[in-house]
């Protein structure tokens, strides 16, 4: 795992994936290689680029610039995210499902590297369909853009913030 230096923060990279691909020509087999990297600063901000070249190193360092320029802020919610999200690309759907303290990232594959460069330290996710990693990290940042704040529906809804004291009041009115 390498750190970058970008915008005053430091980013970690986490490599999701190397391809090999082959072109057979009349001299034998041309390799090159495409590499899938997910960049976040630990803090909520993360983004995923795809490189490719002919050279490991150059493919991934292609793959991190171009997660840089696609760097988004998660809506968090602690050190978890603010309620169930199904993100959903192609044949992949994955489950993110928030978790108590202590929980820790319940995840696999492309998932994982996408939580733990994000910052995002309990949660519980599921991956449905393909488990082909470009489509999952699709899915997953389909689901991350989408998740929003109790403050953001609650001005959306035009109502308050909820307050659980009316409630009360109106059960024990109720009950005499």
């Amino acid at each position: 795992m390498k750190k970058q230096e970008s915008n005053s923060s430091e980013l970690k990279d986490r490599v999701v994936k190397i391809n090999r691909v082959a072109k057979v020509v009349k001299g034998g087999r041309r390799f090159h290689f495409s590499s899938l990297v997910v960049v976040g600063d630990g803090q909520g901000t993360v983004g995923f680029g795809l490189g490719k070249s002919n050279e490991v190193p150059e493919s991934i360092a292609k793959a991190v610039q171009e997660a840089k320029k696609n760097l988004m802020k998660i809506k968090m919610k602690g050190a978890t995210i603010p309620h169930p999200i199904l993100g959903v690309y192609g044949a992949a759907k994955v489950l993110l499902k928030p978790a108590a303290p202590g929980t820790g990232v319940i995840a696999g594959g492309a998932v994982r590297a996408v939580m733990d460069v994000a910052g995002i330290h309990d949660i519980l996710t599921k991956i449905i369909g393909t488990n082909n990693p470009h489509n999952v990290l699709n899915a997953t940042f389909a689901g991350l853009r989408a998740l929003t704040t109790e403050e953001e529906v609650t001005k959306m809804r035009g109502k308050s913030p909820f307050d659980p004291a009316p409630v009360a009041k109106e059960k024990e009115g109720l009950k005499a």
